[in-house]
């Protein structure tokens, strides 16, 4: 959170951090184990932990905060007074795991799709209860 945190306005307050959720970790040792011998298997893992490593995503008193990248940064941001729609969306395995992934539409503003996030009910409730106090 070092980068949301440091541009944050002082009137401003990080509410909630999402995370990954541990089976994107073991997704990426998965394929470095089995297809390791194979260079695709060394590359997949690379990029899933640079992945998880460069990407900061949390919820402030006022907007929902995507960041992504190391050298090359690429920030996503809505308002939650502009906020239309929060979908939560769970396969059975990501459902019996506790994992999910949330997509959030705003007005106007595009949307910002949060992949494989830990307790997504719990940010879902979250998004829409600052939502609803705005």
């Amino acid at each position: 959170m070092k980068f949301i945190k440091s541009t944050l306005p002082d009137n401003e307050t990080i509410e909630m951090e999402i995370s990954f959720h541990w089976t994107h970790t073991l997704v990426a040792w998965l394929y470095l184990l089995f297809l390791g011998w194979l260079i695709i298997g060394v590359f997949l893992f690379i990029s899933m932990y640079l992945e998880k490593w460069t990407t900061e995503r949390a919820l402030t008193n006022r907007r929902l905060i995507l960041k992504r990248g190391f050298i090359r940064r690429k920030t996503e941001e809505i308002s939650f007074n502009r906020v239309e729609e929060v979908n939560l969306s769970q396969s059975i395995l990501q459902r019996i795991l506790g994992s999910g992934d949330i997509k959030v539409t705003g007005t106007g503003a595009g949307e910002i799709m949060l992949k494989n996030i830990d307790d997504p009910l719990d940010v879902q409730k979250r998004v829409n209860e600052l939502r609803n106090w705005e």
